[in-house]
């Protein structure tokens, strides 16, 4: 059994084999028998298959990563509250090479932006990765809701301002011409495509600056970076610190593990958010599991949850570009498996709610507690399941937003967008991507049962 290596996403059939072996993490000094090893696997399989099922209400158009679809790929959503008339509000997605797509709640196209065209003949496009919002920064005459997009195809972020007042065009460039990559330091570094790839934005609450986490594709590395406006009515950023995450792990057993990658590629991290709460991120290292620690990247991490494939040796073979694993020594988690993808928080009131997880290689939801009090505990999971034949559910989620407010006549209990790694019916050949609608509180009813 083999695993293809692709960015972004993991075949759960490459991983049969591994999953049917997983076991709990055993305690230090605990006997890993392969029985207790084989009734962990069979307990954890059957809580898989019980999850709960959720239809969705409704689609976007499906995208198409080829030429005549403009080369776009559904990747990540953010959901914004039009607080003057809630049942104009909007979702907005990245659509990688294809820019980005604004959608109303009934999942329809009301804007479609490029992504920037590449700046010399040898040169990548852009290419919009994730993209998160800031609320209320004092921008130009007033204070400003804004779309935050991380560029992988230019190593840079995009800021777009949010005009609900526009409900044909809300979204408006307002990035600073000026603005500088974030990991590199030339356009030859740029085309290497060691780049900006997850994220998250956060506003201090005591000093009321806001900011911006992100990923380097292909390495362990999360940079902070300030948000600043200009006199000229703009949106730059500074570098503020940067940290790495670990890409060596020490098993129970004393071996050294490592995720198998592409040679001379790190386990990088994609899905991010913030608790605005307790300034807490949590980051999702794709093959590792679930990490939180300091929003402003002042304090070391702690691994919350650890992916079912963690410390599963597996070696790259050049020929096939895929990782062959080897036998499972039972060191992984039990909710989760690769790749951790979509991170987004469902907030209640008084600290309570949950962080939602896209588990990508199972095409699952994890949901655990939101109070460190609680200790992060898993509180349950659910897939997003087929409507009807003509609306499908969700498979290989990458990104996803939630919001537990009211939206106006369609979502009154609020609402979570998924991504859709494979949205049925295909057109021929050509695989296709999208959103997810799901009323939030199908999700709750699900997560209480």
């Amino acid at each position: 059994m083999t695993r293809k290596r692709r960015s972004g996403a993991v075949a759960l059939a490459a991983f049969l084999a591994v999953l049917a072996g997983t076991a709990t993490v055993p305690a230090a000094g605990a006997d890993d028998s392969s029985a207790d090893s084989a009734d962990s696997a069979t307990a954890g399989a059957a809580d898989r298959a019980a999850l709960p099922g959720i239809a969705p209400r409704a689609e976007t158009a499906a995208m198409f990563d080829d030429d005549e679809g403009g080369d776009a790929n559904a990747d990540d959503p953010a959901i914004w509250r039009n607080d003057a008339d809630p049942d104009a509000s909007l979702v907005i997605a990245t659509a990688k090479t294809g820019g980005l797509r604004v959608y109303d709640l009934d999942a329809e196209e009301v804007q479609s932006i490029p992504a920037p065209e590449a700046p010399g003949p040898d040169d990548a496009p852009g290419r919009f990765n994730n993209v998160d919002l800031v609320h209320g920064m004092k921008l130009g005459p007033g204070p400003a809701d804004l779309a935050v997009t991380s560029d992988r195809g230019s190593d840079k972020l995009r800021v777009h301002r949010i005009d609900g007042d526009r409900p044909d065009a809300p979204l408006t460039d307002v990035t600073d011409p000026s603005a500088p990559w974030i990991f590199s330091g030339s356009q030859d570094e740029v085309n290497e495509e060691s780049t900006a790839y997850g994220l998250a934005t956060f506003t201090d609450a005591a000093t009321g600056r806001s900011y911006a986490l992100v990923s380097q594709n292909a390495t362990t590395a999360i940079a902070l970076l300030e948000l600043t406006a200009t006199a000229n009515g703009t949106v730059t950023y500074r570098h503020v610190r940067t940290v790495e995450l670990p890409g060596t792990f020490t098993m129970p057993d004393g071996t050294a593990w490592s995720p198998c990658g592409d040679p001379g590629e790190g386990p990088q991290v994609e899905g991010m958010v913030v608790d605005p709460e307790t300034d807490t991120l949590f980051a999702g290292q794709e093959d590792v599991g679930v990490w939180r620690m300091p929003a402003d990247l002042t304090g070391g991490p702690v691994i919350q949850d650890k992916v079912r494939e963690y410390g599963v040796p597996a070696e790259y073979d050049e020929p096939s570009d895929e990782c062959v694993p080897g036998e499972d020594p039972g060191f992984g988690g039990t909710h989760v498996s690769a790749d951790v993808e979509g991170l987004t928080l469902l907030r209640q009131d008084e600290g309570d709610g949950y962080l939602l997880t896209s588990s990508q290689g199972d095409s699952s939801f994890a949901a655990f507690d939101r109070e460190a009090s609680d200790d992060y505990e898993y509180e349950g999971g659910f897939r997003v399941t087929a409507a009807s034949g003509t609306l499908d559910g969700s498979e290989e989620c990458d990104g996803a937003d939630v919001l537990n407010e009211p939206l106006g006549a369609r979502y009154p209990d609020g609402l979570l967008v998924v991504q859709d790694g494979h949205t049925e019916p295909e057109d021929g050949d050509r695989e296709a991507t999208g959103f997810k609608f799901v009323d939030l509180a199908d999700v709750l009813d699900a997560l209480d049962d």
